[in-house]
């Protein structure tokens, strides 16, 4: 790997990450002994504090083991909404010596059948609106004696033990409801029962987290954390940041994603810091919550921020308490970041990572972030731009695959060798992922996205990466969003069309012949749009990234 990035380092910031070999609940048990009287989880104005959220994975682990049969290294479904109940379902999980399996709150019963089936899970958690979903699996779990045994299902409405005068959604706030069948037991039911769970067993190299890649081909896959791969990610992001333990984040990501889980629940747990929960994203309430609670740390992708901005209220509200903001998952326009930074006076902080790395390989220096970047490789990663074929790297400026070697790096698929053969390639004595994703290094050794290794378009011969145009695209001051895919075009093959939302007070007085003309005046005539149309809203994942692949099936070819 090249050393370019090198004399970017952030001032004062070890090139080499010392962080704790130990089992991940042990930062829930070290905040709990600093300050146990501390605000931990705010959901709604309602509190949990350092020592309750210890005492309450305790009360879960205990009746996980003793009551559902839990042992060390079984595997247990969590599917919620971000709340308390993940939370404490997550830590719960672990401190019962078990692995914890992130779902998707939008699966339903069949993509949740693979996970049980695949994981070999036998007791999952569940928020009550989503009981419905699991119920067929969990009788025929019981009918037979295989898969599903035992289901735990949570009412969020039973964290909301403060008033509010904050809108809270009606999932929320819906009392908790009886549950009558074989193997289910509500939450409430079961951390009544305070029972205390056998001592901790497990260490660093024991699997802890297995999140399921998105399944974008194929069914998804299970990465196999280690308790140490989770850690290392938990420390480096807290350290490249210089994150206070005072810190006051604002979850808005999903938790059941790697970047919300280490973001704005393991990081918190490792500083002692507090974390505000929102359920799903809803920017009058992100508003609301940034000036009330006095938000100084928050991780939101793009369409968020693009959202957030759209605000009526953003220019008027107080937004001093914010010393921090970024995320990734797809580029942050210029011309959004540009507005942002105007408003705040920040940066917005870019990173990348897979959920096979558990989160972030690169971020941008703090005090020298770029535009539109993934950042530079952080501690002790080995990240290298290569050709696809040859695996050669490839000199500044070159697009090519990203590989990555580094200790937040996953251990393989769960149970596939198949995919592990296909994922992974050993280089100079190293054994690196390859990411699927196109990137080109600068210079200075900064990584830059191009776009995913199948989602080029080729038009008359040009490669144009969607994600490029996008990017221009923003900086139209009609665009509120775009998405660009590949349309069949008799004589270009394929040419580049793009599927825009405008702005409320721009609807029905631009048209996309106008789009189409901004275009040509703006970017190379091959990447272009030769082709606008215009939709009320994009389709989105639950994390908030724009579903291209869905409108590239939608479109003939």
């Amino acid at each position: 790997m090249s050393d370019r990035h090198l004399p970017h380092w952030p001032r004062g910031v070890p090139r080499s990450l010392d962080f704790p070999q130990t089992h991940l609940w042990a930062n829930v048990a070290a905040s709990a002994a600093r300050h146990p009287d501390k605000p931990c989880l705010v959901f709604y104005d309602s509190v949990v504090t350092h020592g309750q959220f210890k005492a309450q994975t305790e009360w879960l682990a205990g009746w996980l083991q003793q009551v559902a049969g839990v042992q060390r290294g079984d595997r247990v479904l969590l599917c919620t909404q971000n709340s308390p109940q993940f939370a404490i379902g997550a830590y719960g999980v672990l401190r019962a010596d078990a692995v914890l399996v992130p779902v998707n709150p939008m699966n339903r019963t069949e993509e949740i059948r693979h996970l049980v089936q695949d994981a070999g899970a036998k007791v999952l958690i569940c928020a009550q609106d989503l009981f419905d979903q699991v119920a067929p699996l969990l009788e025929e779990g019981r009918r037979t004696g295989e898969g599903l045994q035992h289901v735990l299902v949570a009412a969020y409405s039973d964290h909301l033990t403060a008033p509010t005068d904050m809108r809270v959604p009606d999932f929320i706030a819906a009392p908790r409801q009886a549950i009558d069948a074989e193997g289910a037991t509500l939450w409430a039911d079961a951390m009544a029962q305070h029972r205390q769970p056998a001592p901790l067993q497990g260490g660093p190299d024991d699997l802890a987290v297995m999140p399921y890649t998105s399944g974008t081909t194929g069914q998804p896959k299970g990465c196999m954390h280690t308790h140490r791969s989770i850690m290392y990610g938990t420390v480096a992001r807290s350290v490249w940041l210089d994150s206070p333990r005072d810190a006051v984040v604002l979850a808005t990501l999903p938790y059941f994603h790697v970047t919300g889980f280490q973001s704005s629940l393991n990081s918190v747990l490792h500083l002692g810091a507090t974390v505000v929960i929102l359920p799903r994203w809803d920017r009058d309430v992100a508003l609301e919550c940034l000036q009330r609670q006095r938000i100084t740390a928050a991780q939101m992708i793009s369409t968020m921020v693009v959202d957030l901005l759209a605000h009526p209220g953003i220019e008027g509200a107080d937004l001093s308490s914010l010393q921090s903001i970024g995320g990734g998952g797809a580029a942050m326009p210029e011309a959004v970041a540009a507005r942002l930074k105007a408003l705040t006076g920040l940066d917005y902080i870019e990173g990348y990572g897979l959920s096979e790395t558990m989160a972030a390989t690169h971020i941008n220096p703090v005090p020298r972030p770029k535009k539109q970047c993934l950042g530079i490789p952080i501690f002790d990663v080995d990240a290298r731009v290569v050709n696809p074929e040859t695996f050669e790297e490839l000199p500044p400026g070159e697009v090519g695959e990203i590989l990555i070697h580094g200790p937040q790096l996953m251990q393989g698929y769960w149970r596939n060798d198949t995919a592990n053969a296909e994922a992974f390639v050993m280089l100079d004595g190293k054994r690196f992922l390859r990411t699927g994703d196109l990137a080109r290094t600068d210079e200075d050794g900064y990584f830059h996205m191009v776009d995913r290794l199948k989602r080029m378009i080729n038009a008359s011969g040009f490669k144009v990466w969607p994600s490029e145009v996008e990017a221009l695209l923003y900086a139209h001051p009609a665009i509120q969003e775009a998405c660009v895919i590949g349309a069949r075009d008799e004589r270009r093959g394929e040419t580049v069309k793009a599927i825009v939302v405008l702005k409320p007070d721009a609807r029905g007085q631009v048209t996309e012949a106008d789009v189409v003309d901004w275009a040509h005046t703006n970017m190379a005539a091959y990447k272009a749009p030769r082709i606008v149309t215009f939709a009320e809203r994009l389709p989105k994942s639950a994390t908030g990234k724009i579903l291209w692949r869905e409108l590239q099936a939608a479109e003939p070819r």
